[in-house]
């Protein structure tokens, strides 16, 4: 039996990479690379399986919030960006025969009518809980409730 689907949240600042620029890729997918944060690169490493579900939230925005969904395209596997010296990316602690960070491939589902702001989002009772919404969140890559993007998704198809 195929494990359950899992849900996901990945923040992108939208001035570096944003959700319309991911509608622009070539069949609206591309590798989520450059996470260096150990719990996010675990995630995405030991956890993420090909459709999984994504909400793509930009943040450092105004206003910051969800953007939309993606999906779990391709599985974890070494991030190249790691090893380019000219890459923003690089750590020259990653080395192809023992890589250091890991990344997947996402491709667009859908782009929200509207995006839906951080601040609407702590107004909704069913999301209390959300690892987003918790104080001191910063983590980029992170685990949604089924509830929780349920939630989220009902809220975009009412706008």
């Amino acid at each position: 039996m195929p494990p359950a689907k899992q849900y996901w949240l990945m923040k992108t600042e939208p001035s570096e990479y944003s959700i319309q620029d991911l509608a622009k890729e070539p069949h609206k997918s591309t590798h989520w690379d450059g996470v260096r944060n150990y719990q996010a690169r675990n995630f995405m490493r030991d956890k993420m399986k090909l459709g999984d579900l994504v909400l793509v939230y930009h943040s450092n925005a105004a206003p910051p919030g969800v953007a939309g969904i993606a999906e779990i395209s391709q599985e974890s596997y070494p991030d190249f960006t790691s090893w380019d010296k000219n890459n923003k990316h690089f750590d020259p602690k990653s080395t192809q025969a023992n890589p250091r960070w890991f990344m997947v491939d996402i491709q667009l589902k859908e782009t929200f009518k509207h995006l839906i702001p951080l601040e609407h989002l702590r107004t909704v009772p069913a999301l209390a809980k959300m690892e987003l919404l918790r104080k001191g969140s910063r983590l980029s890559v992170q685990p949604v409730r089924k509830k929780e993007f349920d939630t989220i998704s009902q809220i975009a198809a009412k706008q």
